[in-house]
């Protein structure tokens, strides 16, 4: 079970983004989050892959406390991939970040053997963003959260890789928490969907 509890952030002394937000996923679920751009969605989703401290409250995977020692056990995927790959590598290596991903998650996510050895100046938006949802599906991954994941890709790309991830999602079995300002995709792919601003 992966429990947000309580967690509260802020950017400066006196204004919080967010205040005692709870929320709890457990393995093989997926959950919505929905809210308006700017309201504090993706900050959330820094705080709960431990990118983030949060001013108050605690992040639990399995009743431990999520902390960066090892493979996190929750991996975040960005809306923009270009900003979350290292230009100067080649795309095996970003690859190899994640551990040692399952050939079979690479052929789901139509991820061509060729694409390997290419630099990530070398691929288009969709491409590299199959490369991060694959990095984040690493052997040691228990939960996932996508924030805005497949906004900026066509219809096709993200149909492959919703499809790909809640497969995936009922055999681990995985948690994913799906951000998003697209209240018609959560409400299509997801089990529950919870209201942001109602949160906290």
């Amino acid at each position: 079970m992966l429990e947000v509890e309580g967690v509260s952030y802020r950017h400066t002394k006196h204004t919080w983004l967010f205040r005692n937000l709870s929320l709890s996923i457990a393995p093989g679920e997926i959950v919505g989050l929905y809210g308006k751009s700017g309201s504090g969605k993706t900050t959330l989703a820094q705080v709960i892959a431990n990118y983030l401290e949060p001013a108050e409250g605690i992040v639990k995977v399995n009743e431990q406390k999520v902390e960066f020692t090892g493979p996190s056990p929750v991996q975040l995927v960005w809306q923009h991939p270009e900003k979350a790959i290292n230009p100067r590598w080649k795309m095996n290596k970003v690859l190899a970040e994640g551990g040692n991903v399952d050939s079979s998650i690479l052929d789901a996510l139509g991820i061509a053997p060729s694409w390997m050895t290419r630099y990530p100046s070398e691929l288009s938006g969709g491409e590299l963003q199959r490369f991060c949802v694959a990095r984040a599906l690493g052997p040691h991954t228990e939960y996932l959260i996508a924030d805005e994941m497949t906004s900026m890709l066509d219809s096709i790309t993200q149909a492959q890789i919703w499809h790909t991830i809640l497969q995936i999602a009922k055999e681990r079995p995985l948690g994913v928490l799906v951000i998003s300002h697209e209240k018609q995709l959560l409400e299509r792919i997801c089990d529950r969907v919870l209201d942001f601003n109602q949160l906290h």
